[in-house]
């Protein structure tokens, strides 16, 4: 048996399923209701249960001791009946306030020479609400920063995922790729960032990623096949070689197991055998897609292809403010305005 679920004040609805609680549906739908920790202790997605019916299988949630009556944690609340009820919700990254957390270095995996695919886990009773594309600040001991996109979708969120590419001599890379150990802790703060996904368009999406700007474009795309967007998505990945599609068989799959999905990877320098594209990626997306008014687009890369694919577009049609992206820059520190993504 499935329940109705409304949210007001934004009049959103969503379904929960057989013991399944709010908060789980409501992200599996791709409604932003807000959370801290998905235990119960924390109170972040506290709600006001204006109709209906829930119990806790586990007995009432730590959070609710002492609060008024008529609050529910969405977290752990089952619904019993059709539900209304008031909160919040998350529509723009200026909705989640940054954190500064502690986090654990649960995986290291070499995916190719030059890029670790890094699993971070968060103290015990922790999770971090983010939005698809979103990326996090290491601070080192000395207080500086840096940056790195965050390649997990929100849904996934036992751990944060990223990707990072080796810059020779970057004081940060260096230690990463040279003697990190499992267990490592390292101080992290996050969300940061207005490069996510916009779920309410309409419009069919562009991706284009290059290098280890494939990462929070993975984000992106693996919130939208969440919550079940079927406007047509098609994703470009500009590298050198073959060697640095790093994930190769993940989009991929995604072609295959999403009919509104299409992956086209882009070599700049191709290899001896390779019958793919080949040049710049930003030359492949106008070639696939010349009339871009009614379109979408994001990109996450280098400087030099967002400055190229920003030229390109809007000269394509694209609207400006239909194009987000997300620029590595690659240097010893952060900003509000630039993303140091790899030292």
């Amino acid at each position: 048996m499935s329940f109705k679920v409304q949210v007001e004040p934004s009049g959103h609805e969503f379904t929960v399923e057989t013991e399944e609680n709010l908060l789980e549906a409501a992200i599996r739908q791709g409604i932003n209701l807000p959370y801290g920790c998905r235990n119960g202790f924390c109170g972040d997605c506290r709600s006001v249960l204006i109709e209906g019916d829930i119990h806790y299988p586990e007995g009432e949630p730590p959070a609710l001791e002492g609060q008024d009556e008529g609050l529910c944690l969405t977290c752990q609340a089952i619904p019993r009946s059709n539900l209304t009820i008031h909160v919040h919700e998350i529509e723009q990254a200026q909705d989640l306030k940054p954190r500064i957390l502690p986090s654990k270095v649960d995986r290291i995996e070499r995916l190719n020479d030059d890029v670790i695919r890094l699993y971070l886990k968060l103290p015990e009773g922790e999770r971090l609400q983010f939005l698809a594309g979103q990326y996090l600040n290491f601070i080192l001991p000395d207080g500086s920063k840096r940056a790195f996109s965050i390649a997990n979708a929100p849904h996934d969120d036992e751990f944060i995922e990223l990707h990072i590419r080796h810059v020779s001599g970057g004081t940060f890379t260096d230690v990463l790729f040279n003697g990190m150990e499992e267990k490592t802790i390292l101080r992290i703060e996050a969300p940061l960032g207005s490069y996510f996904l916009r779920e309410e368009s309409e419009r069919p999406i562009i991706l284009m990623g290059g290098g280890t700007g494939f990462a929070p474009l993975k984000g992106i795309i693996e919130h939208a096949f969440e919550i079940g967007i079927k406007r047509p998505m098609h994703l470009f990945w500009g590298v050198r070689s073959r060697e640095d599609l790093y994930l190769p068989a993940l989009p991929e799959a995604w072609s295959a197991e999403h009919p509104n999905f299409t992956y086209t990877p882009v070599l700049s320098e191709p290899d001896s055998d390779w019958q793919g594209e080949s040049g710049w990626v930003h030359e492949a997306v106008v070639a696939r897609h010349p009339d871009l008014s009614g379109h979408e687009v994001y990109m996450s890369g280098p400087p030099p292809m967002i400055d190229a694919g920003k030229s390109a577009f809007l000269a394509h049609g694209l609207s400006g403010e239909d194009l987000y992206s997300d620029s590595f820059e690659y240097g010893a520190a952060t900003t509000k305005q630039k993303k140091a993504s790899q030292a």
